[in-house]
């Protein structure tokens, strides 16, 4: 008897960290397991997101309670959300995504009415740029911060998300 594996449960994402100052969103894809379960953007210890913006402001943002990195977040005029609201996923990795249903990010410009730029977090994200290319803002891709892109050392990866925030005021 051949039985159907049974799909992976439905998994719902984080809520958009915005507000009326964000003049750049960074879209990630889905939250990783370890994110879900802290309910935290970018919750896995070897994730370079939170690194990556301590370099970039000088500001030990890894050190802080996650409100307060939240709060220093939004002090840049940087916002979070991801690509997908929800997902069948087993694991973290965005090549295991599967039935995705995408948040509303026609609604990024009303959420953030000075909103200047997307940045969306690696290749996953990016799936979404005809969406985002719609706002009308400037959109690009940047290597994702995740463990699992490890073909970008820490440097270069600082060095890519340093000069789309530079160029947008909020490095």
């Amino acid at each position: 008897m051949n039985e159907t594996p049974a799909l992976p449960p439905r998994l719902t994402g984080l809520p958009p960290v915005i507000d009326e100052r964000t003049r750049l969103v960074v879209l990630g894809s889905f939250p990783g397991v370890a994110s879900l379960v802290a309910q935290q953007y970018y919750g896995h210890p070897r994730n370079h997101f939170w690194p990556i913006l301590s370099a970039l402001w000088a500001v030990d943002m890894v050190a802080l309670p996650y409100a307060a990195r939240l709060e220093a977040l939004l002090a840049h005029r940087v916002g979070l959300w991801d690509v997908y609201a929800s997902c069948r996923r087993s694991g973290s990795l965005d090549s295991a995504i599967r039935e995705a249903g995408l948040n509303p990010l026609h609604l990024l410009r009303e959420r953030a009415p000075q909103l200047l730029a997307i940045a969306h977090n690696g290749g996953e994200s990016a799936c979404a740029m005809p969406q985002t290319l719609q706002l009308g803002v400037a959109v690009a891709r940047l290597p994702s911060t995740s463990p699992a892109n490890a073909s970008w050392r820490f440097e270069r990866k600082c060095d890519a998300w340093r000069a789309f925030f530079s160029e947008h005021g909020v490095a």
